[in-house]
C-alpha cells in the first residue's frame, strides 16, 4: 500500500451517498484538520438516486453531536473519473466494493478500492452497516471514527 504524508486524496463511498459515506466524509476531514495533513476527502454513492440531495438529517444530526458539520455536502454518483482523481477509494461494505469495482476504467486502478474498516482494529467487523432503515447512527459513526483513526495512523506511520 503506497502512503503519502503530502497531499492524498481519498472518496468514501456508499449505496446513496446520504448516510454513512457523507459521515466517514465528515469524520475523516475533521481528523485530518486535526492532524495539519494536507488531504482532499469527498464523498459518492453507487446508486444515484440521492444526487443533489443533503445527507439524511439524522446523519447531519450525528455529525452535530460530535463538532462536525456535513449540512453543506451534496449527494452525488461514483464515475469512472474518480478513479484517476484519488489515491484511495473506500468503501463501506462488500456490495458497495463489488459495485465499485463495476466502475473501475481498468484493473490498475482497482487496486484503490479498499473496505474503510480494513483499517480498524476491531477486525471482526468487516461492513459499517446502513443506518438509513434501523438507525444505528451512533454504531455506525464509532466505527467510522476509529476505521478513519486506522487510516491515518496507517498513511502517516508508513
Amino acid at each position: 500500500m503506497s502512503t503519502n504524508n503530502g497531499h492524498m486524496k481519498i472518496l468514501m463511498v456508499c449505496l446513496g451517498n446520504i448516510c454513512r459515506s457523507p459521515l466517514a466524509q465528515g469524520i475523516l476531514e475533521a481528523q485530518v484538520k486535526r492532524n495539519r495533513l494536507d488531504w482532499k476527502i469527498d464523498s459518492a454513492g453507487t446508486s444515484g438516486w440521492h444526487a443533489g440531495e443533503k445527507p439524511d438529517s439524522r446523519a447531519i444530526a450525528m455529525a452535530k453531536q460530535n463538532n462536525i458539520n456535513i449540512s453543506n455536502q451534496r449527494s452525488r454518483m461514483l464515475t469512472p473519473e474518480d478513479f484517476i482523481h484519488f489515491d484511495f477509494i473506500l468503501a463501506m461494505d462488500e456490495k458497495n466494493y463489488r459495485d465499485i469495482l463495476r466502475v473501475c476504467p481498468s484493473q490498475e486502478l482497482a487496486s484503490k478500492v479498499h473496505l474503510i474498516l480494513e483499517f480498524s482494529e476491531d477486525r471482526a467487523v468487516r461492513e459499517v452497516p446502513d443506518p438509513y432503515y434501523d438507525g444505528g447512527f451512533q454504531r455506525v459513526y464509532n466505527l467510522l471514527n476509529e476505521a478513519c483513526n486506522g487510516f491515518i495512523s496507517g498513511m502517516v506511520s508508513a
